[in-house]
């Protein structure tokens, strides 16, 4: 799998899309520092709010095949500036988290997302696993489909 770090403000749902997308059983922490995985990078929400930690982001960023900005589908003002992805020399896409929401508003913050200069915005819910297929599949990487594949030739 590609490496993927998430960045957000505090409470983006980027620590849950962590748990739906490795399967974990859903449960609220608050992320105090950098987490690795195995193919993904979790990050504080205050790093992207603070201008003072902002730059560990994109030391950060290089350790990470994809960058993921996200943000909730229900909030107010989006947190990126526009065409700031053009300062990434890695893919930069966009994570659009609580599109089950009630309030949710997808085609705002995809519009947001864009204009930052996301490649490819994703919708996802991580409670119901809307999307979250569709991000796992981005995220795999040739040798991931060769594997499947040949799994899928033995099977038949």
């Amino acid at each position: 799998m590609k490496k993927l770090i998430l960045m957000g403000r505090v409470a983006a749902g980027k620590t849950t899309l962590l748990q739906a997308l490795s399967g974990e059983d859903i449960s609220y922490y608050k992320t105090q520092s950098i987490h690795y995985l195995d193919y993904i990078i979790d990050t504080p929400g205050e790093y992207t709010e603070r201008r003072e930690t902002g730059g560990a982001l994109a030391l950060y960023a290089y350790e990470a095949d994809v960058v993921g900005l996200v943000i909730s589908a229900n909030e107010p003002y989006s947190i990126y500036s526009p065409c700031i992805t053009c300062m990434v020399n890695r893919d930069v896409i966009g994570i659009i988290t609580g599109v089950d929401k009630p309030d949710a508003n997808p085609e705002q913050v995809e519009n947001w997302l864009r204009l930052a200069g996301c490649s490819h915005v994703f919708r996802v819910s991580s409670y119901t696993g809307e999307g979250i297929e569709e991000l796992l599949d981005y995220l795999k990487d040739d040798s991931d489909r060769e594997q499947e594949q040949t799994e899928g030739k033995k099977t038949v």
